[in-house]
């Protein structure tokens, strides 16, 4: 047939699916390759996702083990490699239940909203130069649109399991979910204004300077708010075993459950490439035009890494220092981030509304001043707010009180 994408087509700068089109169309009619090469593309993002997501539980589980000298998984194969693959073996044969007063279909929808934000948010993300599934120019909008599912999702799982413990844990999910993105939001208009563009292979290559420098304020913000968002310690008051058990996802098992922890992993992937997309310049690198995908895959174990770390050394925050955390530190921190970015971009954007790399190291030296100095003043202005209340004394026995009298005396 020989079926060539036309230029103008949005998957044409998508190499892999050129590849495939182009590949297939020799023999396929052009409707039946374009499906072709669209399902090729959805089968490698689906199953790359649920790999990484499993190989991401061994490791997490292996580094959390040396940072707390333990083991960790050592059973199954070499190192404990085969123990995600035994883990869902044990979820896929274990029986399914479903409670009997349950919402049965929504019930069962929920670990499929839980695992579709992951997939539609890294359909967007660039791993290379022209390799993701869709440029978009509004790619930033329709990120923080997908994830907002999740909410949903959270909510569905405790209200349909007719369970108290479930919808508490739903209820304080839903709440930490809706607080923590109204900061992460306003941390992203200021790498959208220096970008100038909400496309990420926009924003990626405006990163003469990386973001990390040029918007350290917002990474901040960025890191905290998402790892709310995963329900990442310490920050995981939903699922919190020692008040709720397990949380909205009490009544789940199986391979629901497996999907569940699937979508967790996931998304903590998609939450490592989105900062690295924000914050540390995607692909670039030396020979990025050839190994980009390879300093974007490091760029991600740098920040999972980061994740793991922070979830083997804090505790768990309290319902009550969590929401001022958002409300009282990050929303205020967020809101300066964007006021000094503004200035800053009125003042330095040339007539072509472009800032040069002079602008963008300036621009730095000055941001990293204000969050210093910034989250220090918030820091010591809250730290009252958070910190355990005081129980009250119990009033000292007077010294003349005999508190073990003897038999005599108490006859």
């Amino acid at each position: 047939m020989n079926c060539l994408l036309a230029p103008d087509n949005i998957l044409h700068d998508t190499v892999l699916f050129r590849v495939v089109y182009d590949g297939v169309g020799r023999v396929l009619p052009c409707w039946l390759s374009y499906v072709v090469a669209g399902l090729v593309i959805m089968i490698i993002l689906v199953n790359g996702i649920l790999m990484g997501a499993g190989i991401l539980s061994w490791v997490e589980r292996r580094v959390i083990g040396r940072m707390h000298n333990r083991i960790g998984p050592n059973r199954w194969g070499p190192f404990g490699l085969l123990q995600p693959l035994a883990d869902l073996v044990k979820l896929m044969t274990k029986e399914d239940l479903t409670p009997a007063n349950a919402d049965k279909f929504a019930f069962m929808m929920v670990p499929v909203l839980m695992l579709m934000p992951v997939i539609l948010v890294m359909a967007v993300v660039p791993f290379a130069k022209d390799t993701a599934l869709a440029d978009l120019n509004i790619g930033v909008l329709f990120v923080l649109a997908i994830s907002s599912i999740s909410t949903i999702a959270i909510f569905i799982a405790g209200w349909s399991s007719n369970n108290r413990f479930a919808m508490f844990g739903a209820a304080r999910g839903v709440a930490v979910l809706i607080s923590y993105e109204i900061p992460m939001v306003v941390s992203l208009l200021g790498v959208v204004m220096v970008a100038g563009s909400m496309s990420l292979s926009d924003v990626v290559e405006a990163q003469n300077v990386p973001f990390l420098l040029v918007q350290p304020m917002a990474l901040f913000v960025f890191l905290a708010a998402i790892s709310a968002e995963l329900n990442r310690t310490p920050f995981d008051v939903a699922e919190a075993e020692s008040e709720l058990i397990a949380g909205y996802h009490i009544e789940y098992s199986g391979i629901k459950f497996a999907l569940i922890q699937a979508a967790e992993f996931g998304a903590t992937l998609a939450a490592a490439a989105l900062v690295v997309t924000f914050f540390m310049s995607g692909w670039d690198g030396p020979a990025a035009k050839y190994i980009g995908w390879l300093w974007f895959m490091i760029k991600i174990g740098i920040v999972v890494f980061l994740f793991i770390w922070v979830r083997a050394t804090f505790p768990r925050l309290r319902i009550d220092q969590l929401m001022a955390l958002a409300w009282k530190f990050l929303l205020p921190l967020s809101l300066i981030n964007l006021a000094v970015t503004t200035v800053e971009v009125y003042f330095f954007r040339n007539d072509l509304g472009v800032l040069s790399t002079n602008d963008l190291w300036v621009m730095s030296g000055i941001n990293i001043a204000v969050t210093i100095v910034t989250i220090g003043l918030f820091g010591v202005l809250i730290q009252e707010k958070v910190k355990p209340a005081k129980w009250p004394q119990a009033a000292p026995v007077p010294a003349t009180v005999n508190v073990n009298p003897s038999a005599s005396e108490v006859s």
